[in-house]
């Protein structure tokens, strides 16, 4: 038999399947509730939008009419497999989602649908249900980190990367022993997909990466439950992700602090509903804006400072075609503070065809700046120079951008959060929305996961 503590991916598979519950301290259990909550808000406002539904039309055709797990977006239940991938899809949709800055992985997303489905299948208390999400987190954000900024260029780390985080979280769920933690990351890995050329065209490509990165891993986790065989150094070996996928990849990060570095603790929230991309300069606008008393039409241009990252993800767009491209674009996203005060959702739902949003995006530009950048992805720095039509130029930086652990959400806020999210597409009502804000902070309490709104 392997020895499982002779490598670092062996070394991140046996913490993942060792994880329980009373060894996760009560900030990051805490923690873990609110990302729950606002990742079923998340998937509650994606749930009436075409390319969900077409997932949802997909499960239905080929997967079983019942089952015992809840799929959100049409309250029906089918199998586990089924209902992650739908859920998964939803919970990206509304660019609502939490990201982890220096993994650049939207760790929610692929985490709790699958964790939901299978707890629901298993009858999985509460805690446990906790503790292979956070087990998801820990796992997830370390492959993150140690497939590096060259990855993230041409793919979507939550597609590739999410895949490893799914797999040890569902792994953790349906108590792997290590090696077969590690037949599961191996499985995984192989799986592993998601570029980023979906943004060039408009295409809903981001929606299948998250569904088939939460099944896939879940796939992956009950293959090695019965003895199917995965990779052993999927991550770090020769022909594996880091030699496909990175050139910059450092196997020192997967392992890094198991155990007293939470990094879940690390994730942040995401306030306004599109790219995390366009946050900090977003924030820094805002605050430019609210200083100096600006209206939109006071302003003459903006530059932005950013990192790589960001124009390696917003510049191909351009001239967006549609809401969901719309989030991935900086020019938007700035006149929407400028003209609304705030970029959420149903300001991008409204600005799509606005005039003076489209007029205000051309004065917006981006460039490359060594401090931002070299802070990425640790620190998203937010800096703009502001350029007024009276000739003043205005400058704006923001060192961590509304959501980051340093200025976070309260519970109050993100409660606040979910009733916005929860009844935006009409998925539910106000009165579910609490229920459902009430079964979470109540999580830990829960004998045996149940299903959230189905049958309700």
């Amino acid at each position: 038999m392997t020895n499982t503590a002779s490598h670092p991916s062996a070394e991140l598979a046996a913490f993942a399947s060792a994880l329980r519950y009373e060894a996760i301290p009560d900030p990051v259990l805490r923690r873990c509730e609110d990302f729950l909550l606002d990742t079923l808000a998340s998937i509650l406002a994606g749930a009436r939008s075409r390319p969900v539904l077409c997932i949802e039309k997909f499960a239905r055709a080929m997967g079983p009419a019942d089952g015992p797990s809840e799929v959100l977006v049409s309250r029906r239940k089918t199998s586990p497999f089924f209902a992650a991938m739908v859920n998964a899809a939803s919970a990206h949709m509304v660019e609502q989602d939490d990201v982890h800055n220096g993994s650049v992985l939207h760790t929610a997303a692929v985490i709790f649908p699958p964790v939901l489905a299978v707890a629901q299948a298993l009858g999985a208390s509460g805690r446990d249900l906790l503790a292979a999400c956070v087990a998801g987190y820990e796992v997830g954000i370390r492959v993150g980190e140690f497939m590096g900024r060259s990855h993230y260029k041409i793919f979507h780390t939550t597609g590739t990367v999410g895949t490893l985080a799914a797999a040890a979280a569902v792994g953790n769920l349906l108590r792997l022993d290590p090696e077969q933690m590690l037949d599961a990351f191996g499985s995984a890995g192989t799986q592993a997909a998601g570029l980023w050329e979906f943004l060039r065209d408009a295409a809903d490509s981001k929606q299948l990466h998250t569904a088939k990165a939460a099944a896939n891993g879940m796939m992956a986790a009950y293959l090695a439950q019965d003895g199917f065989t995965g990779a052993r150094r999927i991550l770090e070996g020769p022909q594996g992700m880091a030699a496909g996928m990175s050139t910059d990849a450092d196997p020192a990060r997967l392992t890094d602090r198991l155990g007293t570095r939470w990094a879940l603790a690390e994730t942040s929230f995401k306030y306004h509903a599109s790219c995390r991309h366009t946050h900090p300069a977003a924030d820094a606008l805002l605050q430019v804006v609210r200083e100096h008393k600006l209206e939109a039409a006071d302003i003459a241009r903006v530059v932005t400072h950013v990192h790589q990252g960001a124009i390696d993800v917003l510049g191909p767009v351009t001239n967006p075609q549609t809401v969901h491209q719309s989030k991935f674009s900086m020019g938007t996203v700035l006149a929407l503070i400028a003209l609304r005060g705030y970029a959420g959702l149903n300001e991008f739902d409204m600005g799509i065809r606005d005039k003076d949003v489209a007029a205000f995006r051309g004065k917006v530009e981006m460039q490359l700046d060594p401090e931002v950048d070299g802070a990425y992805p640790a620190r998203w720095i937010g800096k703009v120079t502001v350029h007024t039509a009276d000739g003043r130029v205005l400058h704006g930086r923001v060192d961590e951008p509304k959501g980051d652990p340093g200025n976070t959400l309260s519970r109050a806020e993100l409660e606040d959060k979910a009733l916005r999210l929860g009844v935006y597409a009409g998925a539910a009502d106000e009165a579910e929305i609490r229920s459902l804000i009430d079964a979470t902070w109540g999580m830990a309490g829960a004998g045996k996961v149940g299903a959230l709104l189905a049958g309700r």
